[in-house]
Parts: structure tokens; sequence; C-alpha cells
């Protein structure tokens, strides 16, 4: 038997499990965007934007993005837009710059990226910058560094960073770094594994990453695995699949995936598979969802697994769209 999990042991056979369930986690994502009127669906619905990217992205990783009306999805997207160029989470909600960067992702896997106004989006996320280089997410003022990360990725993707004060913001992010080398929400908050993504993949993005002190930051990553094979967010907190990515990408960012067990950490994630109705869940055998499904299949994909494209550690998509994006910019 392997690691202790919140009183549960990791099996050394994991049954169907062992493989990633690839055909069951498709049909899981398919029901998930199909079932509209259900009560999940209703309480969701101010992030659903950002669940069709969770969901469509595991899809193209896993390579069954046709299972799915893209179409029907950009013509949805789009309806999402307000005057200002940002996006909410869905039609009825708010713009805010979590929900822009996700249906810019949406647009990207489906080539759609030209039928935003690029100079509108960023206008839009240029207003939420603060005088400090920081970025509020929308208009309530709250200020943290994933919308940073948030800003920088957006006007990447449309190739608009000229658009913002990316010095000023790259001197916030160094001041929300701590002395484990992590980084917190803001200046003087403790580290964070899902602030660590976002601040290590913004400086990443403003090729500043000379900010970052990598032996100490990934040794602070490493230590978040768990003898569970699973990662945690922060010292003395439960292992959880997102965490595999949060902690992966910064450490691949970083050139040090090779500092964590990587055999142990994908024997938790498929652990966490639901073999019966497809899904990955935050541990074994508790509820699954798009969220913990598609940042379990990433985690996977960082690590190579067979069968699965790659992913870009900074901007958490497919590498073979980014290298499309890329290609349109410089034609």
């Amino acid at each position: 038997m392997q690691g202790n999990i919140r009183g549960h042991t990791t099996p050394t056979d994991l049954g169907a499990r062992a493989q990633l369930l690839v055909e069951k986690h498709a049909a899981y994502i398919r029901k998930v965007a199909d079932a509209k009127d259900t009560l999940e669906a209703h309480v969701t619905e101010h992030f659903r934007l950002s669940g069709v990217y969770w969901g469509l992205t595991a899809l193209y990783l896993m390579g069954k993005l046709d299972i799915v009306d893209g179409a029907a999805i950009v013509e949805w997207v789009l309806k999402c837009q307000h005057s200002s160029g940002g996006f909410g989470g869905s039609e009825r909600h708010d713009a805010h710059l979590l929900y822009t960067l996700s249906a810019l992702q949406v647009l990207a896997l489906y080539d759609k990226l030209h039928l935003v106004n690029a100079d509108q989006v960023a206008s839009y996320v240029q207003s939420l910058q603060q005088a400090d280089g920081s970025f509020t997410g929308d208009e309530s003022g709250e200020i943290d560094t994933r919308f940073s990360y948030v800003a920088f990725n957006c006007c990447s993707l449309l190739d608009r960073m000229d658009a913002i004060n990316v010095p000023e913001a790259v001197k916030f992010l160094v001041t929300c770094r701590n002395f484990d080398g992590g980084f917190g929400c803001r200046p003087g908050n403790e580290s964070h594994a899902g602030q660590v993504f976002t601040g290590v993949a913004a400086l990443a993005i403003a090729d500043s990453l000379q900010h970052v002190d990598r032996d100490l930051l990934c040794w602070w990553l490493s230590e978040r695995q768990t003898p569970s094979g699973g990662l945690c967010g922060r010292p003395e907190k439960l292992q959880d699949v997102c965490y595999s990515w949060w902690c992966l990408s910064a450490l691949c960012i970083l050139d040090r995936l090779h500092w964590i067990d990587q055999g142990a950490l994908t024997h938790f994630i498929l652990f966490c598979q639901d073999e019966n109705d497809g899904g990955i869940s935050d541990r074994p055998e508790d509820m699954v969802d798009a969220f913990h499904t598609f940042f379990g299949i990433a985690a996977l994909s960082l690590m190579g697994y067979k069968g699965l494209e790659p992913i870009d550690p900074v901007y958490a998509l497919p590498v073979k769209v980014m290298q499309r994006i890329r290609r349109h910019q410089e034609q």
C-alpha cells in the first residue's frame, strides 16, 4: 500500500483506474455541458465561462474536442462580452478579468481570437491596472496576483502587451514574494501554490524570471508533495488534485519538474478518477467536477502522460494552440 490519504490508503493496484479513463472523462464533460437546467448549472452560472474553458481544454488534451458543438460554443462566448470589452461568466453577469481570459482561451482553442476587437479587450484590461502596477479583477476593486497573471495572459494572447504598464506590474509582483521564495495574493500574504503559479507564469510572460529564486521556490514547491503522492497548496494542508497543476506548472517553467516524484503523483491523480461515471475529484472517492478533471488531466499532460496533447505551463493552453497563436502574430 502507498501513502495515507485522510484515513484511506492509495492501493498499489488501482484496478480500472490504473489508466486514464479517457472515454469516461469525455462522456462526463459532455454530460455536464448538456445539463443546462440542473441545480448545479444554475448555481455555477456566474463562472460558467471558466467551466467551459476547463471542460474544452481537457477534451482537447484527450483528443476529444470534436464531441461538442464548437460553433455554438463560440457564438455563446461572444454573447458574454460587454461594451467595455470584458466578458462576464455568462450572459447575465458582469464583466470580470477572470472570465475575459477564459473567453479568450476558449476562442483560442477554436482559432477564433480574430472575432474579438483586440484593442477593445486590451483597453478593458488596462482600465483595471492600478497606480502601483497591480490589477483589480473588476470594478469592485479586489487586488490579487491572480489578476496580474490574467492581465498579462490576455494581453499576450492578443499581442497587446504594450497596452499595460509591464514594468510597474512586475514591481508589484515582486513585492508579493516571500522569504520562502513563494508568492501571496498581495504583499504580506502567505505563500500559496496557486499564487506561486500566477506569480511565476506572469513573470515568465514578462520575461522577468530573474526575480525568482529558483532553487528556494522549487524546494518549497517540492515540499508540497505528501506521502499520498499528491500535492497540497501550503504547509499542513491536505493534498488536492488541482495543486498538481499549480505546483507542477511552476516547477516546469523553472526547469525543476524532476524535483518531485512524478510516478507517485500520477498514481494519486489516477486514483482520484470515478471509474463508473468519469471525472476526477480533489481526493479519492470525493465528488468529481470539471475543475479537478481539467487540472488532473493538465498535470498528467505536463508529466508527459501517454496519449495526451502537451500543454503550455505558462498559458494553460495546448502547446499546438499556442504555436498557432504565435504564427498568426508573426504574420
